[in-house]
């Protein structure tokens, strides 16, 4: 069994308040999940209104499939909208 963690931290340059960071953060949340099958949560900076770290965790039993599908989610959050990928670490276990 391999478990990949990947841990982002986001800047969400346009939100005002906590209610428009929860709304790109529950967006982009939901679309990771419903494209990639994998488990997605905000895990850190939960009252700062422009930055988020969420963390994302797939389970499999392949390596090179869970470092696919976390390459995968990088590459959405860095083109999606709202929200500018800054930090990411990934890890495989």
């Amino acid at each position: 069994m391999v478990v990949g963690v990947l841990q982002m931290r986001l800047v969400l340059r346009e939100a005002r308040t906590l209610k428009d960071k929860r709304r790109v953060v529950k967006g982009l949340r939901d679309r990771i999940r419903n494209d990639f099958n994998v488990s997605v949560s905000e895990i850190d900076a939960l009252d700062l209104r422009q930055t988020a770290v969420l963390g994302v965790a797939v389970v499999t039993n392949s390596r090179t499939f869970a470092d696919q599908v976390l390459a995968k989610v990088v590459d959405l959050v860095r083109h999606a909208g709202g929200a500018e990928l800054g930090q990411y670490e990934t890890e495989l276990f």
